[in-house]
C-alpha cells in the first residue's frame, strides 16, 4: 500500500470509507471553479473515483492519494501524482501529472505545497520518474503558485478540449 508521510500529512491510497470526504470535496463548487465548474452530484460518481484508482496504483505504481492531515485524522483532499493515459493534454499523453485538490476549509495552509513536493519527490526516488508534469486552469492563481513552489517551470498557455478551456503546462525533470 502506497503510503507518504510529511511533517502534517498523510497521503495513501484510497478506501472505499473515504467516499463522504471525497463528496464533501468534489461536490463543492467553489472546489470546481478552476475544473471547467462540473462538481459531483451524487456519492456514487465518488466511490467510482475512488474504484477507478485502485487498479492505477497497481499499473502505473501510483494514483491520487487521499490527503489526511495528522493532528486532526480529517480527510482534508488529495494529491499525488497520476499517469495521464485517458486523455491528451497540450499533445502529450502517457504522462505522470502532479495535482491536489483540497477542501476549501485547508486551503492557504501550504498542505497543497507539502503534498506536492512529497508526490514529485516520491515519482523521482520511488518511481524512477524523469520527468512529471503539471497542469492549471489560466487564473487558478493559487494553484500556478503552488505548481511553482514544488518546483515545476511553468513552460505555455494551451487551449483543451471541446470548451477550449485555456489551461497552463508545467514541468519538471528528474536531476
Amino acid at each position: 500500500m502506497i503510503r507518504i508521510e510529511t511533517e502534517r500529512l498523510i497521503l495513501r491510497e484510497f478506501i472505499d470509507n473515504d467516499v463522504d470526504g471525497l463528496f464533501e470535496l468534489d461536490s463543492n463548487p467553489l472546489v470546481h471553479k478552476y475544473l471547467g465548474n462540473k462538481p459531483v452530484k451524487t456519492k456514487d460518481e465518488c466511490y467510482k473515483y475512488i474504484q477507478d484508482c485502485k487498479p492505477k496504483y497497481k499499473a502505473h505504481g501510483i494514483c491520487r492519494l487521499a490527503a489526511i492531515e495528522k493532528e486532526s485524522g480529517n480527510f482534508i483532499g488529495w494529491s499525488g501524482l497520476r499517469f495521464i493515459d485517458d486523455y491528451t493534454f497540450n499533445n502529450y499523453t502517457n504522462f505522470y501529472d502532479v495535482g491536489y485538490r483540497l477542501i476549501p476549509k485547508y486551503w492557504g495552509k501550504g498542505y497543497a505545497t507539502e503534498s506536492g513536493i512529497a508526490s514529485v519527490n516520491f515519482g523521482f526516488n520511488t518511481l524512477k520518474l524523469d520527468t512529471i508534469y503539471g497542469i492549471t486552469e489560466l487564473g487558478n492563481e493559487a494553484s500556478h503558485k503552488a505548481l511553482l513552489k514544488i518546483g515545476l517551470n511553468y513552460l505555455e498557455d494551451f487551449n483543451h478540449g471541446v470548451e477550449q478551456l485555456k489551461l497552463r503546462w508545467y514541468s519538471i525533470n528528474n536531476k
